[in-house]
């Protein structure tokens, strides 16, 4: 059975990979590993003292069935189950982990694939994602329950529920009362705007337009219907995916929009024009905002996210800490404190106050937040923005390589072999945080990253002009293309 966890869980194709049977397993092999850690150490416990796990679900095909099947593994290992009554966002789960002194978490999603993918988050009992070692120790307990052919103990619901092991609960609530201390609703309360909210047939539907429409905003929530094929689409909140959100903008005079991913776990916009806001912006507007909210700390970016945050850090003196690609990098920053907003270029972003883990609802919240303050259209907001830490234009490119290529091997040539300038402007430093990036001498940069895990190069650029982010896509590609033909 060929189930490997990536940075954050398991995915694979539903009825081909994706299984009730296999996911048995897995349910089995995160019981072991947990119910190891028990017996090492004194868990975290609840009230009633009883090992807790929570578990939650997105609207994908099957993901409650899915997830009633988690929940009766991980009953028939003794262990106390919180079920999510009905679909929700995986920062929900992630908080519900940590309010309840939980031992883990368990989310059913693909989060932003294909509506063909489901797949399984695990989270830690401080709310983020588990971490590398912790996710191999379920594959290994997987592989040896294979090896020894140990199937799943498997509880009866009915069962389970009559027993106290498997309790349904709404996670909204604690959810919504823990926003509440970290976003000004009194702000918004008192300048209420009209809003495109865009759940993309997602499990934020309804959670982050009831609660902007509690405080009076005029909301217009499209795609929040049922539709485990998100409407044939990837439930990814980037620009090529957010037509339905253009032409809803067009029809609300002085609307601005806001979108979450298939579980809510990143956030995408819009401007009053249809014009689409990207994370870098979203995660540079927010930390001026949270600056002039007179908060500090460090700021911790991937490395494939927007300099911006780095002048505007430099501006403040904050410090500025650059990671590999991947939130679960961020996420050991926030958990030994004093980070001030953490995010990466997909739309993963969170801050002081918060959970350890992307956080679309908090950010459209935050974001609705910095338009009430100012009094401006979010579009003014950019172009202050930009005027003030831009201009900067940026693009991502994705190849696939005929093969895979040995990403140290790559990463150490590609270092050595660094051009003396691009596009006319000299190479002022090479960094290797992950992959190669060329930084140049006006804060452009190139940053060329092999794919750990398939024949994919990924080139991303972010250029101080429309010309001099030409000449680093046509170098990177050309670049990529010479190390492995597509």
């Amino acid at each position: 059975m060929p189930i490997h966890f990536g940075t954050d869980g398991w995915r694979a194709v539903i009825s081909d990979t994706f299984t009730f049977a296999n996911l048995r397993m897995v349910a089995q092999a995160i019981a072991d590993a947990l119910i190891a850690d028990i017996k090492k150490t004194a868990p975290l416990k609840p009230a009633n003292g009883a090992p807790t796990v929570v578990v939650g679900f997105d609207t994908r095909f099957l993901s409650d069935r899915f997830a009633i099947d988690v929940a009766r593994v991980l009953a028939a290992n003794g262990l106390q189950v919180l079920l999510a009554q009905s679909d929700c966002p995986t920062p929900a789960i992630s908080y519900a982990v940590v309010d309840n002194k939980a031992l883990a978490g368990v989310m059913i999603t693909a989060s932003h694939n294909p509506p063909r993918y489901n797949g399984i988050k695990l989270k830690a009992s401080y709310g983020g994602s588990v971490s590398k070692e912790q996710s191999h120790r379920v594959e290994v307990y997987l592989s040896d329950n294979e090896t020894q052919g140990r199937g799943p103990n498997l509880m009866d619901y009915e069962q389970a529920q009559e027993r106290g092991l498997i309790k349904r609960f709404d996670p909204i609530p604690r959810y919504r009362a823990h926003l509440e201390t970290l976003i000004d609703f009194e702000t918004l309360k008192a300048n209420p705007r009209p809003v495109v909210v865009d759940a993309m047939f997602g499990s934020g539907r309804r959670v982050l337009a009831n609660l902007l429409r509690e405080c009076g905003w005029q909301v217009t929530e499209i795609r929040a219907d049922m539709n485990p094929g998100f409407g044939g689409i990837h439930p990814e909140p980037i620009d090529r995916y957010l037509g339905d959100l253009r032409v809803a903008l067009a029809a609300v005079p002085g609307a601005f929009g806001l979108a979450t991913d298939g579980d809510a776990d990143r956030i995408g916009a819009m401007d009053e024009e249809g014009a689409f806001v990207d994370p870098h912006k979203i995660m540079a507007l927010a930390l001026g905002h949270l600056i002039a909210r007179g908060e500090s700390g460090s700021v911790v970016r991937t490395v494939s996210t927007t300099h911006m945050l780095d002048r505007m850090a430099a501006e403040e003196g904050l410090q500025l800490l650059e990671t590999p690609v991947g939130f679960n990098h961020i996420a050991d920053h926030m958990i030994a404190n004093g980070v001030l907003i953490g995010g990466e270029e997909s739309g993963g972003i969170s801050f002081k106050g918060h959970i350890p883990e992307g956080d679309g609802v908090l950010m459209g919240l935050l974001l609705a937040e910095i338009v009430a303050t100012s009094g401006k259209p979010l579009k003014a907001l950019v172009d202050d923005l930009l005027a003030a830490y831009g201009p900067v234009f940026y693009e991502r490119n994705d190849l696939r390589l005929k093969r895979p290529v040995d990403k140290a091997q790559m990463s150490q040539q590609l270092a050595e072999g660094a051009p003396a300038d691009i596009g006319g402007h000299p190479l002022a430093e090479v960094a290797t945080t992950d992959g190669v990036k060329y930084i140049l001498d006006d804060g452009s940069w190139l940053l060329i990253r092999p794919s750990g895990t398939e024949p994919v190069l990924r080139v991303y650029a972010e250029g101080r002009s429309p010309e001099i982010l030409k000449a680093l896509m046509e170098y990177g590609t050309r670049i990529a293309n010479s190390n492995g033909e597509k």
